[in-house]
């Protein structure tokens, strides 16, 4: 009897111990939940500490990650599918996501065109958690920039240094943060590989001193930043040359110094101006050299057609004129040859692209060095005009 007893007092302990577990292991599981709910879970885990072997490069790479992710948001949008990141769908709306960066305390944040293009709903993630409605304040077809607004408390925004994208180098080591294919605060690696390229933009006119980069730059990268080293950012990840709209090791970003000017210019009035010449123009090569019996090194723009009443024609240069057949092509033994621009050279069309978009404004008067039929130099100002409404 006393076995029984002992054994039935030894039973119904297990069985309380077993029930107050059950409770308690319910009641840290609730608590988690409301813990949850409380405290927003930041959407991306934070850098840890350096511990243990550590390379430099990978220090430097982790303090710029920590730097620069905060100033960092991840854009979705939706659109009227007429936008032109809408990728030939018809009618509608539809959603896309792009990436951007803050500029200032005011709430502004610089991304692509293409990325807000056609826009009835814009979404700013940032990048402890806090989601915020984003209102465009202008946008540049020219540039492929935009300039969006969030209402955020001041002490809450981390605005980005932008640096000097003329003192880049090929081979400089650059990084990319973004959000490749959904994937936010993604951060990729590379180098300069070029400089000065052009790249198409969403108007008629290309966009000069592109930079181009080896770094992963994928869809959803659009409008995130390019960063040096030293945590600048030196330009705006737009672009890939790829067959299969996925990173080939070529993409393209346009460079912090086009950048500061044409956000500037969105905040204060909403649109930008740009200097125009007014002609058709195109690169010197074998044909010219041959026709025109240049030297072998000579480098310019040679002014296929001047437009009428144009700045140019104002200027007094000429339209290519005076055609031979050299090698079965017709090319003009009379032409003009843009050669340099207040004294910067000319190497090509888009080295005078870059220098008018990015060095002057309209009503501005700059001195063109010419080299005409291959023999005469001669010394034009050219009063710059306001590019037309609708090119």
């Amino acid at each position: 009897m006393r076995n029984n007893l002992k054994r039935f007092m030894m039973a119904l302990a297990v069985m309380i111990v077993a029930v107050v577990a059950f409770y308690v292991g319910t009641a840290v599981t609730s608590s988690r939940a409301q813990a949850q709910q409380v405290n927003w879970p930041v959407t991306t885990p934070q850098p840890v500490n350096f511990t243990g072997a550590v390379l430099d490069s990978e220090k430097v790479y982790s303090q710029i990650y920590t730097q620069v992710s905060p100033s960092v948001v991840s854009i979705n949008v939706v659109a009227n599918a007429s936008g032109s990141n809408a990728q030939g769908q018809q009618g509608g709306q539809i959603e896309g996501t792009g990436t951007g960066f803050v500029i200032d305390t005011n709430g502004d944040i610089v991304t692509n065109n293409h990325v807000v293009d056609g826009a009835t709903r814009i979404e700013v993630n940032f990048f402890d958690g806090s989601i915020y409605r984003g209102q465009i304040v202008g946008v540049d077809a020219d540039s492929d920039l935009a300039v969006v607004k969030v209402d955020r408390p001041a002490d809450q925004l981390h605005p980005v240094t932008l640096g000097d994208s003329d003192q880049l180098f090929i081979g400089e080591d650059v990084v990319a943060i973004g959000s490749p294919f959904n994937q936010p605060w993604t951060m990729t690696t590379g180098i300069v590989s070029a400089l000065d390229r052009t790249i198409d933009s969403l108007g008629q006119f290309r966009i000069g001193s592109v930079i181009q980069t080896d770094a992963a730059i994928n869809p959803g990268n659009s409008g995130g930043p390019l960063v040096d080293l030293k945590g600048e950012v030196v330009g705006v990840n737009s672009q890939i040359l790829s067959q299969s709209r996925s990173n080939s090791g070529i993409g393209f970003a346009i460079p912090s110094n086009l950048v500061k000017r044409v956000s500037a210019a969105l905040i204060q009035k909403g649109h930008v101006d740009y200097s125009y010449l007014g002609i058709q123009g195109t690169d010197v090569n074998l044909y010219y050299i041959d026709a025109l019996g240049l030297p072998n090194n000579a480098r310019g723009v040679v002014v296929s057609a001047v437009e009428s009443g144009g700045p140019a024609a104002q200027a007094g240069l000429h339209d290519a004129s005076n055609p031979k057949t050299v090698d079965g092509v017709d090319v003009p033994t009379s032409a003009d040859i843009i050669t340099a621009v207040n004294g910067t050279p000319v190497t090509s069309m888009d080295s005078l692209i870059s220098y008018l978009a990015n060095q002057t404004k309209p009503g501005d008067t700059v001195n063109m060095t010419v080299v005409r039929d291959g023999s005469q130099e001669l010394t034009l100002p050219v009063t710059l005009s306001p590019r037309p409404a609708g090119s």
